[in-house]
């Protein structure tokens, strides 16, 4: 509440109070000043949303809500690509935020922090890889439950980091995600994959290299499976469709998605704020 220290509550409440104004010039001022603010304003806004009766009054408190915290979000993208670029998690919780503004990243964080502690009490460095995937396939498919959202393969949700953790259901790079961020933990090297269509994951030494996907429950196939699915593609081959991608890159792939769900909803004003988002990253 730093920004608001020189105001005192019953100036802020003065001042969104002159909301009311049917001053186009006014109401414009008014707004501009709010949003300067900052979502700090958002608790004020909505106190007086709740004592106020009158509709249009209240849908000018809705817009400046929603207006602020789609600012919080461009804020939070923009400090995570300047500062966090490879803290994955980070930038998934920032895009939650949209769909979940008061989402806690420290929640967050924690229910990753749960099923990692299940996979380190049983995970043995020294074997071989495969042992050790097979080892946390058992932790996140059969302990945690974790599956293939067949039933809603385009909702928005799929999207939201803290709905998949809650849930156990998500699509191809929503499950990769998971299995990444905990394999990663555990110092294994498992990336990202970025193949049309789908997305996969990579388990990427100087001793070997292979592939697993973690939509079907991290089920591992080589490079050929690669190249047989680019072949029935029809599509040019590409180095991209066999290395590591950046967490930029998945982060990009989940607001793409994030797209192809509203377009199947009809949600044309939240594909254009979502493409907006798209634009901060590139």
């Amino acid at each position: 509440m730093k920004v608001l220290k020189a105001m005192e509550t019953t100036e802020i409440k003065a001042l969104i109070s002159l909301l009311e104004d049917d001053d186009t010039e006014v109401l414009t001022h008014i707004e501009d000043k709010i949003i300067s603010m900052g979502e700090v304003m958002i608790p004020f806004l909505e106190t007086e949303w709740q004592a106020s009766a009158q509709p249009e009054f209240q849908k000018r408190i809705e817009d400046l809500i929603h207006a602020l915290q789609l600012s919080a979000v461009h804020t939070r993208l923009k400090d995570w690509k300047a500062n966090e670029p490879d803290n994955l998690l980070k930038g998934l919780w920032a895009i939650a935020t949209y769909q979940y503004p008061e989402l806690d990243y420290k929640k967050l964080k924690k229910e990753v922090d749960k099923i990692y502690y299940d996979a380190w009490l049983t995970h043995r460095p020294y074997t071989s890889p495969y042992d050790q995937l097979k080892n946390l396939n058992q932790i996140i498919f059969e302990k945690f439950y974790f599956s293939s959202n067949t039933q809603s393969p385009n909702s928005p949700n799929n999207s939201m980091i803290n709905i998949v953790l809650e849930s156990r259901r998500g699509n191809p790079i929503a499950l990769c995600i998971v299995y990444m961020l905990v394999a990663q933990r555990l110092k294994m090297p498992v990336f990202g994959v970025n193949l049309p269509n789908l997305f996969v994951l990579t388990y990427k030494s100087d001793e070997t290299q292979f592939y697993i996907n973690a939509f079907n429950r991290g089920m591992i196939f080589t490079r050929k499976d690669i190249d047989d699915y680019i072949l029935k593609l029809q599509i040019p081959t590409n180095t991209i469709f066999y290395e590591p991608c950046l967490p930029l890159d998945i982060l990009t792939r989940v607001l793409r998605n994030l797209i192809m769900a509203f377009e199947n909803l009809g949600e044309t004003e939240k594909i254009k704020e979502v493409k907006q988002f798209i634009k901060i990253l590139s």
